[in-house]
């Protein structure tokens, strides 16, 4: 089990990604612009992502509902008499930016999925110096899980991450890898990095 964990839990799908055929392209493609998020509370959220993270707040707006009609359904898929109380969207470094919602709907689930989970989920945020963010987490009383764990086999060796929560159960990770990952020297495709974001 360990030695599985030191591989990396990236390792896999990186494999995966390698072995994948190309495709072509969604026309116009230039990549991730954000990532969307439904939190139970929006101020809590936008404090968390700004004050302790450090990202930046760039607008908010809503709210938005349909009261008769099936407009919440067709446009997003939820219930028609759901409501988007406020949406936030974040700029978050050199990443893609953040979108936080706050939803009311009648058919609202309140159990966050594990990592295990289908539909599970984590954001990774790319740190120059892992350990003197891991102790910056800790001091801030964020909660951490073991680590900062150092990749030292297989395709994602060089990397070195730690998973952490945000204040509602979001699972978030930290990741480094200052000296680039092992696939890498194997050519083909390089995946974006934060530490070098024109790449």
């Amino acid at each position: 089990m360990t030695g599985f964990f030191r591989t990396g839990l990236a390792a896999a799908a990186l494999a995966g990604l390698a072995a994948a055929a190309p495709a072509d392209p969604l026309p116009g493609m230039r990549g991730v612009d954000h990532i969307g998020l439904t939190v139970p509370d929006i101020d809590e959220a936008v404090r968390f992502f700004t004050e302790i993270l450090g990202c930046r707040k760039a607008m908010s707006f809503g709210p938005f509902r349909d009261d008769q009609g099936t407009f919440m359904q067709d446009l997003l898929d939820v219930d028609p008499r759901a409501v988007i109380n406020q949406i936030t969207l974040l700029r978050c470094g050199f990443g893609s930016n953040i979108e936080l919602f706050s939803y009311s709907a009648p058919d609202q689930k309140v159990v966050r999925p594990r990592n295990s989970d289908i539909g599970g989920h984590h954001i990774a945020i790319y740190v120059d110096d892992i350990a003197a963010a891991a102790s910056y987490l800790r001091d801030k009383g964020v909660r951490t899980l073991m680590g900062p764990l150092p990749v030292t086999e297989g395709p994602a060796a060089g990397q070195t991450i730690l998973y952490f929560f945000a204040p509602w159960g979001l699972q978030m990770e930290l990741i480094s890898y200052p000296g680039g990952m092992a696939y890498e020297k194997e050519g083909g495709t390089i995946l974006w990095s934060a530490r070098r974001p024109a790449d």
